[in-house]
């Protein structure tokens, strides 16, 4: 996400006008991201219980008034949306009025080579939503042909993936994303 090009959710109008927020009702924003449903949301006087597990999104969000107001009209989890319920309950909410998601990873990590997301910006070998645990230069540089082929087959539908492990294998270390497109493009020729 960058200044000239904010992020614009998809098919905002529509979500809000399917949703019908009321002031006082309660929406869940599983994918909080650069707030652009829940800003929208608030507007109409709802309250937000927004998701995310980006810390940087998090962060940004608390700065928005709304989540300093006695009570907070938003309320930020920096949780994964698939504990959505769970954290729902311990917060002795039994119910909502909507809920709404935006999956994928957004413009905020493309947009940004530090985060590693993209191979067209040159940052760190990192890809990790919740900037937590193992990075991809972490997988690529330790795991064996084995397990890097079955991502790239499994997650990224590579038909060649036992030729391009094999290539990342030889490469290593890579510690940035130029540095594994530079031989995944070398592989696949």
């Amino acid at each position: 996400m960058t200044a000239a090009a904010p992020h614009i959710p998809v098919l905002l109008d529509e979500v809000i006008a399917a949703l019908d927020p009321q002031p006082g009702d309660l929406i869940v924003d599983a994918t909080f991201g650069a707030g652009g449903y829940t800003r929208a949301l608030l507007g109409r006087g709802a309250t937000v219980h927004a998701f995310d597990r980006d810390p940087d999104a998090i962060a940004a969000g608390q700065k928005w008034p709304e989540a300093g107001e006695n009570p907070p009209r938003l309320v930020l989890h920096p949780r994964r949306f698939s504990e959505m319920a769970v954290t729902l309950r311990e917060a002795g909410i039994a119910r909502v009025d909507g809920v709404v998601m935006d999956i994928g990873v957004s413009s905020m990590q493309l947009d940004r080579a530090e985060r590693g997301f993209a191979f067209s910006l040159d940052g760190p070998l990192d890809m990790r939503m919740s900037q937590d645990g193992p990075s991809a230069a972490d997988f690529v540089n330790t795991a064996d042909v084995d397990d890097i082929a079955d991502v790239l087959f499994r997650y990224g539908e590579e038909r060649q993936s036992r030729r391009v492990a094999r290539a990342i294998v030889a490469a290593r270390p890579l510690a940035t994303t130029g540095d594994l497109a530079r031989v995944v493009r070398k592989a696949l020729g």
